[in-house]
């Protein structure tokens, strides 16, 4: 009698990966069989890659795709890098295809000449692979993450020699007019800087990881499952369509700023997001404390049809001009006993049944 045992998704990875280790060929030919860019690639992309150019294309669509694909599973950081592994690797050229191996040019070109065909090839992969995440987890499948971070780039504005400079001219316009510890020199210094990179206006300035830097700003869409969803950059294009998330830089705050940011992006793009993907329905949100504002709320259950919302108080509350104070769970307390809190009066219609 033969018996069968079910193989767990840590012993596949074990084996993939010392394949991958031990048996490069082995590896390539495992990835071969297992991807099947007639499903993956739009036909779409193939329409406008075989387009009429005037003579035939001497490098095709699959074997630069899978080009692509080496770069990312291997980790080459540069077109450079990937065009050597290419000549030096007979395994490499007959996995992507190539006679010939095209030069740094024909990739920047392909990248740059089939952007939108790229995208949206990553949409329709989305679409395939929704049904295997509700296999594995329905539950967490059916959760929708969102978080805005950046590509720090490499700007002048990023080197610390730039905010240091401002910070000690500062530092030294207090000491000469005699400010108290009122004046901030930090959050002046914040406030002093330019909005953007001075080589280029995508490149905003941010506050991510406890630092503000110049990176090029990004909202991301998981699902419970760590698996990404989607990927906006909030660029020019992107900015555009969308003017209304556009909020003016405060001079002394920039924890402020990025909530701000953060509150004013997450509904554009989950808007976009389910637009471009109707069969994936909303059902759990999760989010962090930047997005606890009751017109938030609202647009998450009523205009995208969320059925469950979890998002943390903003514990850092504070009302200028009030004699009271607010507790860790957002309600004002009594301003003679700030452990009694305030009670609602009146109808009870606003809450959610």
């Amino acid at each position: 009698m033969i018996t069968h045992k079910q193989l767990t998704l840590a012993e596949v990875f074990d084996d993939c990966q010392n394949k991958f280790d031990n048996d490069k060929y082995q590896f390539l030919s495992l990835l071969d069989e297992a991807i099947n860019l007639d499903e993956i690639v739009p036909v779409s992309f193939v329409s406008h890659f075989h387009a009429k150019t005037g003579r035939p294309r001497k490098h095709q669509l699959y074997p630069m795709l899978k080009a692509l694909l080496l770069q990312r599973i291997f980790s080459i950081p540069t077109d450079t890098l990937l065009i050597v592994f290419l000549k030096y690797s007979q395994e490499l050229r007959d996995f992507c295809g190539f006679d010939v191996v095209p030069d740094g040019s024909k990739f920047t070109r392909f990248k740059q000449d089939f952007l939108l065909d790229l995208q949206s090839m990553f949409d329709h992969l989305v679409d395939l692979t929704e049904p295997i995440c509700q296999k594995l987890n329905p539950a967490l499948a059916d959760m929708t993450i969102f978080d805005t971070s950046g590509i720090e780039a490499w700007v002048m504005e990023n080197n610390p020699k730039y905010a240091n400079r401002i910070i000690k001219q500062l530092k030294a316009f207090k000491k000469s007019h005699n400010l108290d510890d009122s004046y901030d020199p930090y959050k002046a210094a914040y406030g002093s800087m330019p909005t953007h990179a001075a080589s280029n206006q995508a490149i905003q300035q941010m506050y991510i990881n406890g630092h503000f830097c110049y990176a090029y700003k990004f909202g991301i869409v998981t699902n419970g499952l760590g698996i990404v969803r989607d990927i906006s950059f909030y660029n020019k294009d992107f900015l555009n369509a969308h003017p209304d998330i556009v909020v003016e830089k405060k001079s002394d705050s920039p924890d402020e700023d990025k909530s701000l940011a953060d509150s004013k992006a997450l509904l554009p793009v989950l808007i976009d997001f389910f637009k471009k993907h109707p069969l994936i329905e909303p059902k759990t949100f999760l989010g962090d404390a930047a997005f606890d504002t009751i017109e938030i709320y609202k647009s998450l259950f009523e205009d995208i049809g969320f059925r469950k919302v979890f998002i943390p108080l903003r514990v850092k509350l504070s009302m200028e001009g009030t004699d009271y104070t607010v507790n860790e769970n957002g309600i004002s307390c009594c301003p003679h006993d700030s452990t009694l809190p305030m009670k609602r009066e009146g109808s009870k219609s606003h809450l959610r049944s």
